[in-house]
């Protein structure tokens, strides 16, 4: 390692020498970096989960244009909206077809555990609303009280998933009803529940009496083909009699969901601090090791300095030192957060893993973070008068 680094700097690696001439001191901050990275990957999984999980239900379905209540913050969040203003809507030349979306949590009870499905009721005389891998499937629940499930949800085993088909359906009770599941879609657990159901909006509206079919959760509304969604958003505005209405295209009310999660709920706020403290603990602990190590040579530095050795002679070889630290304790961190991502997404199914852009933003944070420590590490060198070192 002493002679790469000397064929890559070009003279003797002094910062490698120093943080290896006190092994147990090297090794503990390299446990240090390696700790804060590992916090840090495992917070910007549970971030980056959060963003995969909220995302997923908008994949479930194909429209250009939602209309919601003025308070659906997310997509099972708000009050209703009344299928008037669906009609009002189709007055648009560039609308073409319209449907109602309804949401609610069904419980399952699976005798071991109740787990909780996030449930869309749909108009099965309507698959152009929903997504091509689903769509194939829709026509089964025109069978009062037939569902789909989602294959991935927690508390159900993949075997017992693999085995609903069209030819052998499982059949179980929820809401004072006998459901019968036909086939199965990837869905996934999320936050606020552990899988997904659809079903036809009629066996929607027996699970929940109390709701009407004229007060859907959303309106889905199609444009003809190359219609420009922005424009028609704004005539809709003008168009339907209720100013009160959120009226935006599909991809930004995903988009503003997950701003919503992300920057206005809990758990998105408590995510993001713990990626702030993570690097925070990092650059605390960098500092800590280069400031240490500054002072137990400050006498040697001083030498160099009264030999006339510049500023820049002693920044290199502290930023040496901090960036052997980012990097090789970059490595290990990135191993132990990967495992305990990969035990985590085994135990909640929620989408933990470490991305390749997640990977390479921690790394590139490491070794600025590294960097930083060394240049306030090296401030202290900078006021060091040789004269009163000796």
């Amino acid at each position: 390692m002493t002679r790469l680094l000397q064929r890559l700097l070009g003279r003797l690696p002094i910062g490698w020498l120093q943080l290896t001439h006190n092994r147990t001191r090297f090794a503990a901050a390299l446990v240090g970096v390696a700790f804060a990275n590992v916090l840090v990957f495992v917070q910007l999984g549970i971030m980056n989960s959060m963003g995969t999980a909220t995302l997923r239900p908008y994949e479930f379905f194909s429209a250009d244009v939602m209309i919601s209540a003025t308070d659906a913050n997310a997509l099972n969040d708000g009050g209703n909206v009344a299928r008037q203003w669906l009609l009002q809507a189709m007055a648009d030349p560039d609308v073409t077809d319209g449907a109602g979306l309804f949401i609610g949590n069904v419980p399952w009870d699976r005798g071991d555990a109740d787990i909780s499905l996030t449930t869309f009721g749909v108009d099965p005389a309507r698959p152009g609303f929903i997504a091509p891998e689903i769509a194939g499937e829709i026509s089964l629940l025109e069978v009062q009280d037939a569902v789909l499930v989602d294959r991935l949800a927690r508390g159900l085993t993949r075997e017992e998933a693999a085995a609903i088909r069209p030819q052998s359906p499982i059949a179980f009770e929820t809401q004072g009803r006998t459901l019968t599941a036909y086939s199965t879609f990837s869905g996934g657990g999320g936050f606020g529940g552990d899988g997904y159901m659809i079903v036809s909006d009629q066996t929607f509206l027996s699970l929940f009496p109390a709701r009407r079919s004229t007060a859907p959760d959303h309106i889905l509304l199609r444009l003809r083909p190359g219609a420009d969604v922005a424009a028609t958003v704004l005539r809709l505005r003008e168009l339907i009699s209720d100013p009160a209405l959120r009226i935006r295209s599909y991809a930004d009310a995903a988009q503003e969901e997950l701003t919503y999660q992300q920057t206005k709920r809990p758990t998105g706020i408590i995510f993001g601090f713990g990626v702030l403290i993570g690097v925070l603990v990092g650059l605390v602990i960098v500092y800590q090791v280069l400031s240490t190590d500054v002072a137990d040579h400050l006498r040697e530095y001083a030498t160099f300095k009264a030999m006339g050795y510049g500023q820049r002679f002693f920044m290199g070889i502290v930023l040496e030192e901090a960036l052997i630290l980012g990097i090789i304790g970059f490595l290990p961190g990135f191993a132990v957060g990967a495992t305990i991502l990969t035990l985590m997404a085994k135990v909640t199914t929620l989408p933990l893993a470490i991305t390749p852009s997640m990977a390479v933003t921690v790394f590139v944070g490491t070794v600025v973070f590294s960097v930083l420590s060394g240049i306030i590490a090296t401030r202290r060198l900078a006021a060091a008068d040789p004269a009163d070192l000796f």
